[in-house]
This record gives C-alpha cells, structure tokens and sequence, in this order.
C-alpha cells in the first residue's frame, strides 16, 4: 500500500489542533503512559467479569460493579434452583441456570460493551480487502477536476449530476451541510459510494489537492470513506466474510443475535497525515430499530490501529445509557408520507435540510440512583480544561483499543466510542459491517432512518 508523501508546499496541516496530536508520534513517554494506564483498566474490566463467575458459583444475590451502578451481568441466584438472572444488552434480562451462563466473551460484551477478538481475520483475507477496495477506486470512482466541469456542457444530465459535486465525509457539527444535504449521500444504501476527506480538498473547491492527481494511486489517499452496499457485491471476499460461518457464529451462537441482518457496510481509510477525527458517537444514533435498540458494530483492522494513527477509542459501560440522538429524515423536506414510504422522491420544501438530529435523551448516564451525569460531549471530542487530548479521554473514561491487522473490534449501538485524527505516516484502515435484529427477531428498521432499501429489497439476512 503506498505510504503518503507529506508535502509541505502542498498540503500543510492548517488545523492547530492536530499540531497538538503530534506528540503521539515524537514522545515515546506519552505513548508508553497511555498504554499502562490502559492495561490497568482493562484488566480492572476483566477481574470485574471474573468476580461475576465467583459471585454466581457462591450463591450471591447481587454483583455490583461498584459505584452504585448495577452490572451489566448482574445476577440474582436462587440456591434451591441454581437459577441466575443474567442480563443481557440484547435479550435483556432473561433466567438460566449457572452452567448454562453464555460465554467468557459475551459476559464481557454484555458487561463493559465490546469486545477485542485478535486475529478474527487471516492475513491473506486483508490483504484481498485492500487489494480489492484498490480495484474499486481505479475502475469506479473520477473524482471531478477542472476538465470534468468542461465536459460536462456535452454530457448528458445523468453523467452531470454524478461529476457535479465530490461528495466529503464529515462528522462534525457540519455533519448535517453535508450528509444531511447530498443525493449520492442519501442513495448510497445499497451502492458503492466515495467520499473524501475534508482535508484533501482545496478550499473553496469542488476539487481534490493537486497532490492527489497526480499519479494515478494517488487518489485513494483522498478518500475517508467508500459505503455502503460492499458486502452486497456477490463473488468478492467482502460478500464472502459477511456470510462466513465465523460471522455467524460469533453473532448468533456467541452473542445471541436471534436474526442478524446487514443494512450496511462500510470501509474506512483514515489516511496518513490528513484522516480527520470521529467524534463521540453511538452507532444508533443513525441505525435505529424499534421497539427496542439493536444495532451491533463489527470494526474488522485491515491495518494495525494504534494511539498514534487514529484507533478507536471507548467508553466501557456506555451502551447501557440509551440513545441520545437520532438522525432521522426531515419531513418538512420529504413529506411524513414519504418518509413513512421510506422513499426517496421529496415532497416537501426541498430547500429544507434532508436529514436533521432529533434528540431521544437528555444525554444522561444513570448512576443508579435516578439522577444523571451529563454527558456534554456529543458529536464532539470529549475536553478537559488543562488537560491533553489523550488525558482529557482517559479522564472521560474512554480508553484506546489498539489492534494489529486482522482484528476484531465488536460493540453495540449504544456504545460512546470515537477516534482521535492520524497524524502519523500510517493509513489506519478498516472494513466496518452494521448488523440489526430482523422481522425474525420482532424487531423494525425505523422507517426514519437516512438509509432505506429500494421496494421489495430486503437487508441481507444471516440465519440460515
């Protein structure tokens, strides 16, 4: 994979505070007191799911994961049964017995909200991603230049729209501007669409750096984001691990999704040297389900993440607070009939926005005992006033999830996570599948959801 060549007379970092992001790079110090301080509280959050398998084995009537918060695994034992009652953050709370209790893994999901599985993925399966998204780019996506806006005055209106705009991926409070106001956006539910980052634009301008024509594999530096119908695609290593049997049985034997569907796929780049931040976000948010939440994030690193090139980062506990914001169809643009439709074709004041966030909370954490933590962070990266941006996390009670090509990072919808920008020479990226309880499970795709399926076109169901 080509490593990005820094330009300075070309491309210069103009955000002050990615500056500040460079000390990830050039002090070994930091990056090693990141690190021990991670390691000191995963495995707090590993001892916590051991003290759950003393406290069923022991006959305990409750495990408390201290703070006054009830665990995500609490149990309540009845010693005459050896019946427990085991909470689950997709089955919610249901009894079993004690040997029956799911596995290591799914304690630990169910009770901190993710899970780190090492080498989910073989070497040659990334590298065929990679190799494949290339293939993608080269042959599918003609980032528009000065030429294209030539041409169009002899194209026909199709051509016209699809070269009229480069799409930018941003999830900054101009996230609305432009997801929220973009047809290719919109129709890309089940399409391969590109999107750049913001930072490999020229000001102003519907074009790319010149940096990025300059040779043709260059332009894949450009990208943030291509979705989000990959795993649709049939005959690609995409469409086969979507449908592996190692995606199923994780999903439904492991974590006990009763019927896991895929509405979306995406893959991420997070360049070098220009890969923007992710703020704080719960996947929900633009992934709602009724009656109940069930979105499940699968993060595959077809590089190795790490602090210094932008990893995930996350807030153990968090996917049991429910969901802040939604990011739902306008009906004053579209009309309440079309959205009810989960069409596309407007039928309302079409200068109005497409998409807009309804708040669903307070964007409270409940600590127990009905009173609630503010959460002021949303859509934002979390700060501490005189504090570093790595610092200001911990504090918040994010912590880093490093992975080496091929790992798995799994986590719920409700889960605050994010990723700080890459600053590094490295690209971080990453193949991401969205997954939601179907029909099967009782549960509806919310009708005002951004993406929706063509008429008669269903989500890729999993369960055989």
């Amino acid at each position: 994979w080509p490593l990005f060549t820094f330009d300075n007379n070309q491309m210069k970092m103009t955000d002050d505070c990615n500056k500040e992001y460079e000390t990830l790079i050039h002090d070994k110090n930091v990056q090693s007191s990141i690190r021990i301080k991670t390691k000191a509280i995963l495995e707090e959050l590993e001892a916590k799911v051991h003290e759950l398998d003393m406290s069923s084995s022991r006959g305990i009537l409750k495990n408390d994961n201290g703070g006054g918060k009830s665990s995500s695994c609490s149990t309540n034992t009845n010693t005459n049964t050896n019946t427990v009652l085991y909470k689950s953050w997709i089955r919610e709370e249901y009894t079993t017995t004690i040997s029956s209790l799911p596995s290591y893994q799914c304690r630990f999901f169910d009770q901190h909200g993710f899970l780190h599985i090492p080498s989910f993925s073989c070497p040659e399966e990334v590298t065929a991603m990679k190799q494949h998204m290339q293939h993608l780019v080269d042959t599918q996506w003609d980032p528009p230049t000065a030429q294209h806006n030539n041409d169009n005055n002899n194209d026909n209106n199709q051509n016209k729209q699809k070269k009229k705009k480069l799409s930018v991926f941003r999830t900054d409070e101009k996230q609305i501007q432009e997801q929220g106001s973009d047809d290719y956006f919109l129709t890309s539910a089940t399409n391969i669409h590109f999107f750049a980052e913001r930072s490999a634009m020229k000001p102003n301008s519907n074009h790319l750096l010149d940096y990025y024509y300059q040779t043709p594999n260059h332009k894949i530096l450009a990208l943030n984001k291509v979705g989000h119908g990959i795993h649709l695609i049939p005959n690609t290593i995409f469409h086969s691990y979507t449908t592996s049997d190692k995606i199923r049985h994780l999903v439904q034997e492991e974590l006990q999704w009763q019927d896991p569907c895929v509405p979306q796929s995406m893959y991420i780049f997070k360049q070098a040297r220009v890969g923007g931040e992710v703020t704080s976000h719960q996947d929900s948010t633009f992934l709602y389900t009724t009656p109940k939440q069930t979105c499940l994030g699968l993060w595959l690193a077809l590089d190795d993440a790490t602090i210094e090139n932008g990893c995930l980062w996350v807030r153990p506990g968090s996917h049991w607070e429910s969901t802040r914001v939604r990011f739902a169809r306008n009906p004053d643009h579209f009309g309440q009939e079309v959205v009810e439709q989960r069409g596309n074709v407007a039928q309302g004041d079409v200068t109005a926005s497409q998409m807009i966030f309804v708040n669903e909370d307070n964007g409270g954490d409940d600590d127990g005992d009905g009173d609630k933590q503010k959460i002021d962070w949303v859509g934002k990266i979390p700060k501490v006033d005189g504090m570093t941006p790595w610092d200001s996390l911990l504090q918040c009670g994010f912590i880093p999830v490093e992975c080496k090509a091929g790992d798995l990072v799994v986590f719920p919808g409700e889960l605050d996570h994010l990723s700080l920008p890459n600053v590094s020479e490295y690209p971080r990226h990453t193949f991401q599948l969205h997954l939601v309880e179907g029909k099967g499970a009782g549960v509806t795709w919310a009708e005002s959801n951004w993406l929706q399926y063509p008429d008669g076109m269903e989500f890729m169901r999993l369960s055989k």
